[in-house]
Order: structure tokens, then sequence, then C-alpha cells
């Protein structure tokens, strides 16, 4: 009993020590931006301002226009995560539970554009939507999102694979067609996975700053992080109003995850990811 509690506090105080270091830099950043600038470049570093402040988040209200950032990013965000959801489940249904002449070979194929980084494609794609007249609309961030990832697709997959195959002999045998079967039965039971993939892709365009940092040029239209960005200069600008403006732009992710941790951390033990 005492060797199995010591490993005990052994593993927890080494999960502790990475835990304080993940916390640190968002530590950091909510430290910086409570205090005036006079604090700031201080040395040493104090973790806990003397004189703390919101003038840094008055100024980054005003410097920045957030709400309008917000509206812009979820115009992509939520279009683009319920279009992956959607094709991802259907993808993932037919690699899990269906059958079909080479289904192993193209799911490879399909697993194998995980290893293509994107800035390789990244100039086809510019100059396929300039073509079609997309650049500086939404379209080019939300139809890609939209019609699912490999990843996405996997994790549907590995879920689905979880689901008796009896449930779904029963549906066939009582005459239901594959897609009566995924949208009554199998569907309605992903509600874990689909939390996390979710969460997943609305985290994903809502931290995106590259893809409209490409496609994106009217002011009116610019996304959160490129107005968070905006906030800085060739000299470095403010740092305080900076990360008063990250910590404004992280809390509805913090606020998602809290809400959705449960069925989030059961997604991710479900769907081959533990781990």
């Amino acid at each position: 009993m005492t060797k199995r509690a010591a490993a005990s506090a052994l593993r927890y105080l080494i999960l502790s020590v990475f835990a304080l270091l993940v916390v640190l830099p968002f530590a950091f950043m909510i430290s910086t931006s409570l205090k005036p600038p006079s604090e700031i470049y201080e040395v040493p570093f104090r973790w806990l301002p003397r004189h703390p402040t919101l003038a840094s988040y008055q100024r980054a209200l005003e410097q920045t226009s957030l709400v309008r950032g917000t509206l812009n990013t979820l115009t992509i965000a939520v279009p683009a995560t319920l279009g992956g959801l959607l094709t991802a489940s259907f993808a993932g249904f037919a690699f899990a539970k269906l059958r079909f002449p080479g289904k192993d070979r193209l799911f490879a194929v399909l697993m194998s554009t995980m290893m293509l980084p994107g800035i390789v494609t990244l100039i086809p794609q510019f100059s396929g939507f300039a073509r079609i007249g997309w650049v500086d609309t939404y379209w080019p961030l939300i139809v890609p999102g939209a019609m699912g990832t490999a990843l996405a697709t996997f994790m549907m997959r590995q879920y689905f694979l979880t689901i008796p195959d009896e449930i779904v002999e029963a549906a066939a045998l009582d005459g239901a067609t594959p897609l009566k079967t995924f949208t009554r039965i199998v569907f309605p039971l992903a509600r874990p996975a689909l939390v996390t993939l979710g969460v997943f892709g609305l985290k994903a365009a809502w931290n995106d700053y590259f893809g409209p940092l490409v496609y994106i040029a009217s002011p009116q239209k610019m996304t959160i992080q490129q107005m968070i960005a905006g906030t800085q200069n060739a000299y470095g600008g403010e740092p305080g109003v900076l990360m008063a403006a990250a910590t404004l732009a992280m809390l509805p992710l913090v606020v998602l995850f809290l809400f959705a941790q449960r069925v989030f951390v059961e997604g991710i033990t479900t769907t081959g990811l533990k781990g």
C-alpha cells in the first residue's frame, strides 16, 4: 500500500507540473492584460499587478471591433462546423457499417491525405477560388470545412464501430434502408462524437488566422483573430491591449468547453483518440 501510494503521489506530482506549464502562458496573458503600461516591462516580472486596471480591455474594445469580428467568425465557423459534422457522419457510417468494393483502399487513401500539408494545396486552392470570384468572401473558408475532413471522418468511423452490428442488421431486417438506419438509429447515438467534433471544428475556425489572412481583404469582413492582430503595429504596439483582446477572444471557447466538457471527454474516449 505504501509503494502504491508513493507511485500515485508521483503521478499526481508529474501531472501537476505539466498542468502548471500549460496554465502559465494563460496566467501571463491575464496578468499582463490587468497591468498599467508602467508595470508591464518591470524586471523582475511580477505575476500580480500592484495597480490592476481594466484600461487595456477598454482600449481593446475601442481599437478593435470585437463584436463585428465575433459575428464574422461565427458566420464562418457555424456553417463550416455543421456541414463538416454532417458529411463526416455520412462518410464515417459508410466506412464503418456498409459493405462496398474497395472500401478499405478508399479509406486508406482518405487517411493518406492527412499527411499532405495544407500549405502544399494553398496556391491551387487560391487560384481555383479566384477564378470563380470567391476571393474576399467567406466561401473559401466555409466550403472546404463543410465538406468534411479526414480526421473528422476517422473519428466518426471509430465511434460508429463501437455500435453493435446487430442493431444495424435488425433495422435492415425490419425493412429500413441504410439512409433510414443512419438517420433514425445510428446518428442519434453519436451525440458524444458529434459534440467532440463540434468543439474541435469551432475551435479551429475561431482560432484560424492564416485562412482569413489569405482570402479576406475587406476590413468589415475580418475575423476576430485578424482584428486582434490589428492592435499591433511595426513597433510592437501595446502588449496590454493585445493580451486584453486575446483574453476576450478566449472566453467563448472556455465557456463552450465548460458546457460540453462531460460529453466531450466521453467522445474522446470512444473515438480512438485517447492516449
